[in-house]
């Protein structure tokens, strides 16, 4: 398969969503998240506020600005492995990565801006539910991991990856939780089938 490079166009779109991310998030910590609106993050990014909106469906949104791409490799995760492949390490292997990202350095003013403020944990929350959706969808949409197994399992252990990730961008040893969930995960998903998957 060959991968077309993004046109100038795409470019310049993806550059000016990053650069209002990217100045949002500045903002956010600086002033703190409720004292900074749509109009603040426009002007420092020096665009029309409509542009922030056709960028961004809300001003949460803009903190969480990688969503749409975590949920994407989070469902890749379970489509775009090897015919051979088990889904577990590929699964494994995607939630190391986006814990690594996530606990990286300077993520803690960010997720300690999170944690105080209402609006952005109900949104991370309702993230998290869609994300745990789209990858049970994945799941129960290959016949060879959905074999013999309910769509309640399926939707069970897409469930359990993302609060491994939750639970390990948290943790002192992040990729150490990673693991120590996904024993239990693993444990979970080959007693809710007859064969591994």
């Amino acid at each position: 398969m060959t991968v077309v490079p993004p046109g100038r166009r795409e470019r310049k779109k993806a550059a000016t969503r990053q650069k209002i991310a990217d100045t949002a998030l500045r903002l956010f910590l600086e002033r703190g998240y409720d004292a900074v609106g749509i109009r603040d993050v426009a002007a420092e990014a020096d665009v029309a506020v409509t542009t922030v909106f056709s960028h961004f469906a809300s001003k949460e949104a803009l903190v969480f600005e990688q969503d749409a791409d975590f949920e994407d490799r989070l469902v890749r995760a379970v489509t775009d492995r090897a015919p051979d492949e088990p889904l577990m390490p590929a699964l494994r292997r995607e939630v190391h990565a986006l814990v690594r990202h996530c606990s990286g350095e300077g993520a803690g003013p960010v997720w300690q801006m999170i944690d105080e403020s209402p609006a952005l944990r109900a949104y991370e929350e309702s993230m998290r539910l869609r994300h745990a959706e789209s990858l049970a969808a994945a799941i129960a949409a290959d016949p060879e991991l959905s074999r013999a197994r309910s769509t309640t399992a399926c939707r069970a252990i897409a469930a359990f990856a993302i609060d491994a990730y939750a639970l390990a961008r948290d943790a002192a040893d992040p990729a150490g939780a990673v693991d120590e969930v996904f024993r239990m995960v693993e444990a979970a998903w080959a007693a809710s089938g007859v064969a591994d998957a």
